[in-house]
């Protein structure tokens, strides 16, 4: 029997309207690279959404080419990022930034989080060095949203943050990979356009929300634009088909297609949630997105293993291991009843096996 995934959010396909459309004009004719129709329409779609008229709009086709594009894009050889220490460009692109000559600068983070005032202490300290040439200069900061453990940040938070990268000039990067599944959270007070306002640049996933596969660069900032199209076709990221990636957008911004399914995947992983607090279980995290982080007893965990695919995260003691349920926007109610009903009531404490 094949066991059932909750491991990421990007095991299926994508959207059934995404695949009809692609259909439908497979035997199209146009213009590659990006440069097409369906990819100019899709530009439009989004600079609408974000209410950013004046937004340059770009397709790559995945995070850690975007992630590594756009910095590599902003940075001189000597500067450097700041990030979380749990942040993806940290810990999860096999040293991709690094590669592109640029030191990920990390900073403490709470729950996936970090602050206004870590990042102005780490500015600030920079720059009270004597003679700071000799260290990495921080030159922009990268954060996600949600955060590598489906935390957010609120307007308040990001608009602190946006406010010291003005403070000391430098610019906000807000990595989206699953960015519907934050703005779709009923604890999230952001929006599109005060994602637009509050960042230079950021990007709207499509990977891990529905889509084949491909993400969606919105610069705001005009210092940034010039050249972005160098940058992309220098990393590799330049699809000669570039359409398959408007086309995408294109269905995934009408008919607010992108937040629907960013919703039924917060209602299915709330569902989970709601699910493993009633029988006892320790939450990790406290996550209102698709991410659902969990202390289960190693004994429950292997049982669930036998018919569903988790993904570990880390072990807190001998006895037990932090788990991610992830939904997605594919996820089957049905599976997740299964899940909720192959839970086991009152699990052992952490720090206490149940034959102690």
């Amino acid at each position: 029997m094949n066991r059932i995934q909750f491991q990421c959010d990007y095991n299926e396909g994508c959207a059934p309207q995404i695949l009809q459309r692609l259909v439908e004009t497979n035997l199209e004719q146009n213009i590659g690279y990006g440069e097409d129709p369906h990819c100019e329409h899709a530009r439009e779609l989004i600079r609408k959404a974000c209410e950013a008229p004046q937004a340059d709009v770009h397709f790559l086709v995945g995070g850690t080419q975007t992630n590594a594009t756009v910095i590599s894009s902003i940075l001189r050889p000597y500067q450097g990022v700041i990030a979380a220490t749990t942040g993806h460009i940290a810990v999860h692109e096999t040293g991709a930034i690094e590669h592109g000559g640029h030191k990920v600068l990390t900073l403490p983070a709470t729950n996936g989080k970090i602050q206004a005032e870590q990042v102005r202490q780490c500015l600030a300290g920079h720059y009270s060095e004597d003679g700071p040439e000799h260290a990495v200069q921080p030159a922009m900061v990268y954060i996600s949203y949600p955060t590598e453990y489906g935390t957010l940040y609120s307007k308040q938070e990001l608009t602190e943050i946006h406010n010291v990268c003005r403070e000391y000039q430098i610019p906000l990067f807000v990595d989206g990979s699953r960015l519907g599944y934050g703005l779709a959270s009923k604890e999230s007070d952001i929006t599109l356009p005060d994602l637009a306002k509050l960042a230079d640049v950021f990007y709207i996933g499509g990977t891990k929300q529905g889509a084949l596969f491909g993400e969606a660069v919105v610069i705001t900032n005009p210092a940034l634009k010039k050249d972005f199209r160098y940058f992309i076709k220098q990393g590799g990221g330049m699809l000669a088909k570039g359409r398959l990636l408007g086309i995408q957008y294109e269905v995934l911004m009408q008919d607010n297609l992108y937040m629907t399914l960013a919703r039924h995947a917060n209602e299915q992983a709330e569902r989970i949630k709601e699910a493993l607090l009633r029988k006892g279980y320790k939450m990790a995290v406290p996550s209102p997105t698709n991410q659902q982080f969990f202390i289960l007893p190693n004994e429950d965990l292997k049982r669930l293993e036998e018919d569903f695919v988790l993904s570990v995260w880390n072990q807190p003691d001998a006895d037990h291991t932090t788990v991610r349920f992830c939904t997605s926007w594919a996820t089957r109610k049905e599976n997740v009843d299964k899940l909720i009903n192959s839970l086991t009531p009152n699990p052992s404490p952490v720090g206490e096996g149940r034959n102690k």
